[in-house]
């Protein structure tokens, strides 16, 4: 199927994706942190075997991390998993760097989930969605929708109607571990170690992830990708 947006070096895109007929992607919290796995080591122009890996670390998934890849493919800069989708913000480095990503990630991980569920058949939508970031304004938005995307899962009527509670909101966001929300606010996590932060540019760093902010960036924009 021909791509809407075309991917040019040196430019920015939000992708997403969902499973196919809306069902979920992600059944349990092992699924959710095999994704997050293969967005670090999928990353990279060589090939690698999940399973050998697993073998050789008795099944520690987090050292996944510490493994020294070959070059990287594109740069992440932001990312959020949801039940039945996910986002990514990503860089292009090089022409076809993004699509040979996607094409691993989302290959390596429906071969995981179509195995251990014994099922067949295309897990996700094709093709992936893009869409191209113009400009700062852009930019702060998508960076928004993305992070802000878990809020759903406690409140689904927020983009309608507001956040009542912005505490316990921010709360759920700062705990919610399958984005990259966390890695904004100095958590640490070996998961970071998938971001890209030399190039996310300094006005989002410097934004330190503030509530407030993003809600009100968000409802300005209010445009569903």
């Amino acid at each position: 199927m021909y791509r809407k947006t075309p991917f040019v070096e040196g430019e920015y895109y939000h992708i997403y994706s969902r499973g196919v007929e809306k069902r979920k992607i992600f059944l349990n919290i092992k699924d959710y942190n095999r994704f997050v796995a293969l967005l670090y080591i999928m990353n990279q122009t060589d090939s690698f075997r999940m399973d050998n890996f697993l073998q050789t670390s008795k099944n520690n998934l987090k050292d996944i991390f510490k493994e020294k890849r070959s070059k990287t493919l594109v740069s992440i800069l932001g990312y959020c998993l949801m039940p039945n989708h996910f986002h990514l913000i990503l860089y292009e480095h090089k022409s076809g760097g993004i699509s040979k990503f996607m094409a691993k990630l989302l290959t390596a991980y429906s071969m995981y989930f179509n195995t251990k569920y014994e099922r067949s058949g295309p897990l996700f939508t094709h093709p992936f969605r893009s869409e191209h970031i113009n400009n700062e304004s852009q930019y702060m938005y998508i960076f928004s929708y993305v992070h802000l995307n878990p809020l759903s899962i406690i409140d689904k009527g927020w983009k309608e109607n507001g956040v009542k509670n912005k505490k316990e909101a921010k709360n759920f966001l700062e705990q919610y571990g399958f984005s990259s929300y966390q890695d904004f606010i100095e958590s640490n996590r070996p998961e970071s170690t998938i971001l890209d932060f030399s190039l996310i540019p300094e006005y989002i760093k410097n934004m330190e992830l503030d509530f407030k902010i993003h809600e009100q960036i968000f409802n300005e924009n209010r445009i569903t990708p």
